[in-house]
């Protein structure tokens, strides 16, 4: 199973902040949205960088209540880890695991066209593992 079936599945809109923004204005899109992170997107680019929740506990954590001023460019993720659509879930797993990412953007001719998270990646990996099981079951009831 490649990254592609799990755009075709959750879809391609990708929530971006610019760089320029505050903590406080992430934050506020993040609650709307319901999401964990945004694709920061700058003057070099669409994705120069990711502002997860982990990077707002982390700003809070160093730099207390002031964080919420900040300007994204100063605490966001970056570089970003990426793949493409033909990436298998497999690989992204490996990355992530490695890594120890939650999101990865998903580009394509060096344009942005997805995001996936973990939660996408573990919804798909239970879903194949559900369709292993009944087919095992199948057959073995077949006999």
């Amino acid at each position: 199973m490649n990254v592609s079936f799990l755009l075709q599945t959750k879809g391609g809109d990708v929530a971006t902040i610019s760089e320029n923004r505050s903590v406080s204005d992430a934050l506020h899109i993040l609650r709307e949205r319901r999401i964990g992170a945004l694709v920061v997107t700058g003057l070099t680019g669409p994705l120069v960088g990711i502002f997860s929740e982990r990077d707002a506990v982390r700003a809070i954590a160093e730099h207390g209540p002031d964080s919420l001023k900040m300007k994204i460019h100063d605490l966001m993720s970056s570089p970003v880890t990426r793949c493409t659509p033909e990436t298998t879930v497999n690989e992204l797993m490996g990355m992530m695991t490695a890594e120890r990412i939650r999101h990865v953007p998903v580009v394509e001719h060096g344009a942005l066209i997805g995001v996936v998270s973990i939660g996408d990646v573990v919804k798909a990996r239970f879903e194949e593992l559900e369709h292993d099981k009944k087919e095992l079951l199948d057959y073995v009831n077949a006999r």
